[in-house]
């Protein structure tokens, strides 16, 4: 088996990042991978304005007890005149500093009488200035290829003026699921039978990535049917998706139908949940390989199993120039007395500033997953005793 580092390293070493690329509204264009750089035509802010409502003055011009007269009023928006000797201008937050205008005091700090205006604290030089081009420079490269766009970043590309973007175009995923035992919600149930809950889980997954995807539903667990479906999803997706059927079981048909249409190339991780994971190559009528990806069939394998690996390989597939979730330590609330053969990672939420676990840690409880807001960590091997430091993986990080 290869260690949890290995596979992911293993994926991201063969995720190969889709070339072809569309523009697309500004609007449109959240959670899509830039393809180009965009280089600000403007400068930001285009000129000295002030952070603050308030006064502009020259400082030479200040005084403990000196009244200034208040020559102007400059709304954001106007431009204002030379400040005269001996004159300060009535201004407001985001209105351009007018020429002479050297500091800017808040009016708060200031004392109004008629037209007249005196600051009794000292001001300092250049205060309250946010000067032409702090944020931006005519010609920076304000976003690079690569970034997936946010609303700060989606705001940084209107600041300069942008109206469109050139992004990868999006990745096609077909998913299907095996195992005669699930039906879909609302069909009735027979003896032995159980809700598909993956379908949901995996859908959600890859939507909120952005992917486009194909369902195509619960495959019949033989062998025929599983390679008729993947021949089917692998015409026109770029990767293949399945939850079930991995294992090593007799009615585990998936590893055998992909290497009927291709290669294996990992199965098997060192790690609880989600041992069993297949990734390999299938080939396709055009002579392009298509990804396949085999997840466990336990709803909490699956989902941890996309969380670490997937989500990763497939970032780096839409192009995303970084696919890695950030994590911390944090002291557990609790005891893990029994050293694990694999990499554990366990349902856990921070409570009180501690990580404490779901009670039940069991691969089919997938409250667990509902009820938890990250991951703890625990190497093989290891054991944790209450107040140790662990390392926690908040799903905040995992699912964005």
């Amino acid at each position: 088996m290869l260690s949890a580092d290995e596979a992911r390293a293993k994926l991201l070493d063969n995720a190969r990042p889709v070339r072809q690329t569309e523009a697309i509204p500004l609007e449109a264009a959240l959670g899509r991978v830039l393809a180009e750089p965009l280089i600000a035509a403007v400068t930001v802010p285009p000129l000295d304005n002030s952070a603050m409502d308030g006064y502009a003055l020259r400082l030479a011009d200040w005084a403990e007890d000196k009244w200034l007269h208040v020559a102007q009023r400059i709304p954001a928006g106007q431009l204002g005149h030379p400040l005269t000797l001996g004159t300060a201008a009535r201004i407001f937050t985001g209105a351009p500093v007018p020429e002479g205008a050297d500091t800017v005091v808040m009016q708060e700090d200031c004392e109004v009488r008629d037209d007249h205006v005196r600051i009794a604290k000292p001001p300092k030089l250049g205060a309250h200035i946010r000067r032409a081009g702090e944020d931006i420079a005519h010609g920076q490269t304000v976003l690079q290829a690569g970034e997936r766009l946010n609303a700060a970043r989606l705001g940084v590309a209107a600041s300069v003026g942008a109206t469109e973007l050139t992004v990868h175009r999006k990745l096609k995923v077909a998913l299907f699921f095996t195992g005669d035992e699930i039906v879909l919600p609302g069909h009735p149930l027979k003896a032995g039978q159980i809700y598909n809950s993956n379908r949901a889980t995996l859908l959600a997954l890859l939507q909120g990535l952005g992917c486009e995807v194909h369902d195509l539903g619960i495959v019949a667990d033989n062998l025929d049917a599983t390679v008729n479906a993947l021949e089917q999803a692998s015409r026109h997706a770029d990767v293949v998706i399945t939850s079930g059927g991995v294992s090593v079981g007799e009615e585990d048909h998936v590893k055998a139908a992909v290497e009927r249409l291709g290669r294996i190339e990992m199965w098997k991780v060192a790690m609880k949940p989600g041992k069993p994971l297949v990734y390999g190559r299938l080939n396709t009528i055009a002579g392009v390989d298509t990804d396949f990806l085999g997840l466990p069939g336990n709803p909490v394998s699956a989902f941890v199993v996309f969380c670490l690996f997937v989500r990763p390989f497939l970032l780096a597939r839409m192009g995303a120039a970084r696919a890695e979730a950030l994590s911390f330590t944090v002291p557990a609330g609790f005891d893990w007395k029994k050293p694990g053969e694999r990499r554990e990672f366990l349902r856990a939420r921070i409570e009180h500033g501690r990580a404490v676990l779901y009670p039940n840690q069991s691969s089919g409880v997938l409250t667990s997953v509902a009820w938890a807001d990250g991951l703890v960590d625990i190497e093989s091997g290891h054991t944790v005793r209450e107040g140790d430091d662990v390392r926690f993986w908040p799903l905040t990080e995992l699912l964005k």
